[in-house]
């Protein structure tokens, strides 16, 4: 993590502390209450004011970074509900007294070294050691505590009511995203995965494997679309960006877009004579146009246009995935907002999703009316 981005964790984690005690208090003020008790309920969209007598609902409040930050606080508040939970159990469960879990060896380390994508390029397995095994561990763990919670559900000993974050759902314009597919009529893609991503993003890099998978399954149904989104403190993505706009003069944008991508390491910036190379085995073919084309920063205002429609969306870092219904008529895209490393797994669980609504809408508009 370079220094930037640390700093905008830091920045990102402070406000996540304060909004997270602004929904605890609020919650447990919730006017709502169980079948079966006196106690407050808990909700995750509590009134958080009064106006005029008509209520104000946290939900109203929501923006893409405030539901970003809600959905980690979640995720935070399930991991210690869950402990919590069977910390309680222990007592009159045994089955659910913490057994001895297994211990990380030297080599499980060098086999996470060796095996998992990225890790390399972050330093050498001296450096690595200690923070990949505090991961395993904590992954062990993790495993150990989802297992004995799904037990006390299975049971029946618990009720929770911790629920996520309502959906928050955005409607962006597609603009001058490149698209993966050309928009055919007689072949029409009802869902859209458009990226916000930057070059020198390692997050970015690392998801680009989960996309091209998807392309593959989803070939026939979703459109895919990506746009430019350098952060301030990685000072040659916008000319990275710039430059595989040019290479889109000639057809080669997502050849150029997938070598940089595959460069070695997430710190080193290609010279430019390395990316004149890069275009041309990329290729493009008229590598004069693309030098002046480079040169003359021929499409720096549609790299700053991207950056100013991701800042209205409410985008603050990358890489950030704008998942839902397509309208190609109309070049916009109306859905849900991810930003991270986001599994394939949830990438497949939202698109199926969309995919069922867009589905149950072509069934609706073929029906007569009466």
């Amino acid at each position: 993590m370079v220094y930037g981005e640390k700093k905008l964790f830091i920045r990102k984690f402070r406000w996540l502390l304060s909004l997270g005690i602004v929904i605890v208090v609020s919650a447990l003020f919730s006017t709502n209450a169980f079948a079966d008790s006196s106690l407050p309920a808990y909700t995750n969209n509590p009134v958080v004011a009064v106006v005029d007598g008509e209520p104000v609902m946290m939900d109203d409040l929501k923006n893409a970074q405030i539901h970003d930050f809600m959905s980690q606080l979640h995720l935070m508040q399930s991991r210690a509900l869950k402990e919590k939970i069977l910390q309680q159990l222990s007592r009159k469960h045994p089955e659910l007294a913490e057994d001895t879990l297994p211990q990380v060896t030297e080599k499980d380390i060098i086999q996470f070294y060796e095996t998992t994508p990225g890790v390399k390029d972050l330093g050498g397995l001296d450096k690595m050691r200690e923070e990949i095994r505090e991961y395993l561990e904590r992954a062990i763990r993790e495993s150990y505590i989802e297992e004995k919670y799904n037990l006390a559900l299975e049971k029946k000993w618990v009720k929770v009511y911790l629920k996520p974050p309502s959906e928050f759902r955005v409607m962006a314009d597609v603009g001058t995203a490149m698209l993966w597919f050309k928009d055919d009529p007689k072949k029409s893609r009802k869902v859209l995965l458009l990226e916000y991503s930057d070059f020198q993003c390692p997050f970015c890099k690392r998801v680009q494997e989960t996309i091209r998978k998807l392309r593959k399954t989803y070939s026939a149904e979703v459109q895919f679309g990506y746009r430019h989104f350098p952060l301030p403190f990685h000072k040659e993505a916008k000319d990275l960006a710039e430059a595989v706009e040019c290479a889109r003069d000639q057809g080669r944008f997502w050849e150029l877009q997938s070598l940089l991508y595959a460069m070695n390491s997430d710190t080193y910036i290609p010279t430019e004579k390395e990316i004149l190379g890069l275009a041309k085995k990329a290729g493009v073919k008229e590598i004069d146009d693309f030098q002046t084309c480079v040169k003359e920063r021929k499409y720096r205002s549609r790299v700053m246009d991207d950056i100013r429609e991701g800042v209205q969306l409410g985008i603050q870092g990358t890489p950030t995935f704008i998942l839902g219904l397509y309208d190609s008529e109309n070049g916009t895209v109306s859905g849900e907002i991810f930003s991270g490393a986001v599994s394939q797994d949830k990438f497949v669980e939202t698109i199926e999703k969309y995919l069922s609504l867009s589905r149950a809408e072509a069934k609706l508009a073929r029906q007569p009316s009466r």
